[in-house]
């Protein structure tokens, strides 16, 4: 079935449908990963967005149940070049076609990938539409342009837990959880570094949170703009006040903790995407390779620096990676350490975060 993308600036792709047929909008962005591409349509952080996968070949080993990263599929669209035909792996429960239709999210195939990517990263990401229904240039780029824009708009509350709930127990730290669109390998990094954890709906009030006893609260990834998720922000800042409990944050979680300090955030030309950014910790000159999925940032300049530190840095755009409170025990970072999937090597920083814990569980008693 013919399908069409079509950018808000007049440029027009055409391909193949599959996955479910009709009509999508969302902002247009790529990912860079080779593999992994089941775990970027169960990413919560994807939500309002047309994804498009850099690497040719995607859907060749198939789709199972234990790489999913959230309960549903949140991404608006899905581009590939090749939509591969076999399914190979023996863990493989269905293909990425079937798995698309039974979640009703349109996909296309073969289209120049290569062509988008620079485009995109000439013009910026930008709002599109894809279609199999409406195969008119005119109406498309009408549609693309009354797209609702990322910017100024609470996807959080549509991705985030509607109540609470809880890992088994193991007699370890109290983590509570903000759900602002977790990923499920965020939650197993904690439940193996032997926390209690516990997960929490995104909007849940300071009084709510203190119930719990947390010995640490995590913030954790998520979609969207930051600014738009002012009713978190008040809660961290709520957290920080009291000043013992721990605090560490995930991607929109370091952006909403940086809102909270009195930063601001700033929208990113293209975002990163991908399971391959070179980033640099400043306190050991260590070079990481980290997973990335955010469309916004924090402006380091806009923190107080009397308070606040940067201990992280991109190599590619030399934009903020990580920071930490100078007093409190407050820290996070841009890039996802869970890596799930891609590279381990800031997997050591939920150890980090559970000796900080253990460290102030005698304070907050």
């Amino acid at each position: 079935m013919r399908a069409l993308l079509a950018l808000e600036d007049g440029r027009i792709f055409e391909g193949v449908s599959f996955g479910a047929a009709g009509e999508c909008t969302g902002e247009v962005v790529f990912n860079t990963g080779m593999t992994g591409y089941q775990e970027v349509l169960t990413d919560p952080s994807y939500k309002g967005q047309i994804v498009a996968m850099t690497y040719p070949l995607i859907g060749n080993y198939g789709i199972n149940t234990e790489d999913s990263e959230s309960r549903s599929l949140w991404l608006e669209g899905f581009v590939v070049r090749e939509l591969s035909t076999i399914v190979s792996n023996w863990r493989s429960e269905t293909d990425l076609d079937s798995y698309l239709k039974k979640h009703n999210v349109m996909g296309i195939k073969g289209i120049d990938t290569r062509a988008l990517t620079k485009h995109i990263r000439t013009a910026g990401a930008m709002k599109a539409v894809m279609s199999t229904i409406d195969h008119n240039q005119v109406s498309l780029l009408q549609k693309a342009k009354e797209a609702p824009d990322l910017v100024g708009r609470d996807l959080v509350i549509e991705v985030t837990c509607t109540s609470s709930y809880e890992m088994p127990r193991q007699n370890g730290p109290r983590v509570l959880v903000l759900d602002f669109g977790v990923k499920y390998s965020i939650l197993n990094q904690l439940f193996q570094a032997g926390c209690d954890v516990y997960v929490v709906p995104a909007n849940t009030s300071i009084d709510e949170i203190l119930k719990f006893k947390p010995d640490g609260v995590l913030l954790s990834n998520g979609p969207g703009d930051p600014a738009a998720v002012g009713y978190a922000v008040q809660t961290i800042r709520a957290l920080l006040d009291i000043g013992t409990i721990p605090v560490f944050g995930i991607c929109l979680g370091q952006q909403l903790l940086g809102l909270a300090m009195g930063g601001k955030t700033f929208k990113l030309k293209f975002g990163h995407h991908g399971s391959n950014q070179p980033v640099k910790d400043l306190a050991t000159g260590r070079i990481e390779i980290t997973v990335q999925n955010h469309g916004f940032c924090v402006d380091v300049d806009s923190l107080d620096k009397n308070k606040v530190e940067m201990t992280h840095i991109n190599l590619n755009d030399h934009t903020l990676e990580g920071l930490k409170h100078k007093k409190l025990p407050v820290f996070s970072v841009q890039f996802h350490p869970e890596a799930g999937p891609g590279p381990h090597d800031a997997r050591h920083l939920f150890g980090h975060f559970v000796d900080m814990t253990k460290k102030y569980q005698t304070v907050n008693v």
